[in-house]
């Protein structure tokens, strides 16, 4: 396993893939079922390390997700992996009637989520996956901010009886977790104080976040607490009904669609609890280009000044 300090630059895909490796040699009834992706999405060290136990399915999802629901049957622990905007798609009947309904003990690796694709094109964009899986009873949904989360997050899945959806990046981003850091499936954490606003992220826009919060404290003297979700489903509903008690307001931000995502689901958690203010940060009832990963983000409003600009906004200091 490659080492992670805070402010390290490391593909999540890349963590994932060690991270299967290390847990091949723990658990021997644990498979993996590649959508031949696996030089993309890094489950080619799994390959390497236990050619036995890799299941290379080619370019059929839908095929893959119920191979994955029968092996599950005889004992053993699938992992199942594609680009998101494939599995979420092309397999989603079969990750309802085969995984979800029967609660078969599958793990779903949904990579290359949101915008980072690198330069694939909007045809690989999956900004709406998430939604998809929001809707499927019974569904985990994790979505690590960082590398070292995406260890814990993939080792938790893996851990959990039961279907779940995690969420990865193809695209480096920084360390902000520690060594010592800890994953609990359904609770929020609390990575950055303040008094003055709030925001509740998820994935690799919590680093967005979190720095956003830093340069508008170092810059403006302006506290933004900001809570990180790694798990959109089930939501930390208690930290979300305690921010809206302590800010009235909330901001979301979120690397998918304004619609389904994270925000939704604040949303719902706000109007059946403790109704508030809400501003979501996503990507609005559109498809998205190709091009440069932070010239899209930028153009999209999605970027770490835009966070800045939209807590300016809901103080009145624009």
């Amino acid at each position: 396993m490659c080492s992670m300090r805070i402010g390290d630059m490391i593909a999540p895909r890349m963590v994932f893939g060690e991270t299967l490796v290390e847990l091949g040699e723990e658990i021997p009834n644990l498979v993996v079922l590649d959508a031949d992706v696996g030089a993309s999405t890094q489950t080619a060290m799994f390959r390497d390390a236990f050619p036995n136990r890799f299941y290379q399915m080619g370019i059929a999802e839908a095929n893959m997700v119920g191979v994955a629901a029968g092996l599950s049957t005889q004992g053993w622990i699938p992992f199942v992996s594609a680009f998101a905007i494939f599995l979420s798609k092309r397999a989603g009947d079969q990750i309802r009637n085969t995984v979800a309904y029967p609660r078969a003990n599958v793990k779903l690796n949904g990579a290359y989520g949101g915008l980072p694709t690198g330069k694939s094109g909007a045809s690989h964009s999956a900004i709406e996956d998430l939604a998809i899986m929001r809707a499927i009873p019974g569904m985990p949904i994790l979505v690590p901010a960082d590398p070292v989360e995406t260890k814990l997050a993939t080792r938790a899945a893996v851990l959990l009886q039961g279907p779940v959806y995690l969420r990865t990046v193809r695209c480096p981003v920084p360390v902000i977790f520690g060594e010592n850091e800890t994953f609990i499936i359904g609770k929020a954490k609390t990575i950055h104080e303040g008094s003055d606003a709030v925001i509740i992220s998820t994935g690799m826009m919590t680093p967005k976040a979190l720095l956003a919060a830093e340069n508008l404290k170092k810059q403006k003297g302006i506290g933004v607490k900001v809570i990180h979700m790694g798990t959109v489903k089930p939501l930390d509903v208690d930290a979300v009904v305690d921010a809206a008690k302590t800010f009235g307001h909330i901001i979301t931000v979120e690397n998918h669609s304004v619609i389904g995502g994270l925000g939704d689901a604040v949303s719902s958690a706000l109007t059946e609890h403790y109704p508030c203010r809400l501003t979501k940060l996503g990507f609005n009832d559109i498809f998205l280009e190709s091009g440069d990963n932070e010239e899209l983000f930028t153009q999209y409003e999605m970027n770490v000044e835009n966070i800045i600009e939209t807590v300016g906004r809901v103080l009145g200091k624009t």
